[in-house]
């Protein structure tokens, strides 16, 4: 999978992303690569896939037995599981 052509931004991170990952829904690993790109988290595709049936990942939907993670999706995740920053372990 190829890198992205320049730094991601608020307004082009969609323009910046290989055209494989320019989907409103995507494949386990390809939502691991949308994680890594977008907002700088590495999720091998087999945490998903464990998250997927325990629980505590980002929600996804099946067609057939192939599951596709909406993009919205793993933006909200993300936006839920990251914290505010701080400047010490003592304001966590």
């Amino acid at each position: 999978m190829g890198e992205i052509t320049k730094p991601a931004s608020a307004g082009t991170a969609a323009l910046c992303l290989p055209p494989a990952l320019r989907k409103p829904r995507l494949r386990r690993w390809e939502a691991s690569e949308y994680l890594r790109l977008v907002h700088g988290i590495e999720v091998a595709p087999a945490t998903l896939s464990k998250w997927a049936s325990v629980g505590g990942g980002p929600r996804y939907s099946r067609i057939n037995r192939t599951p596709l993670y909406p993009v919205e999706e793993l933006d909200r995740w993300v936006a839920s599981k990251i914290s505010a920053p701080v400047s010490s372990t003592s304001e966590e």
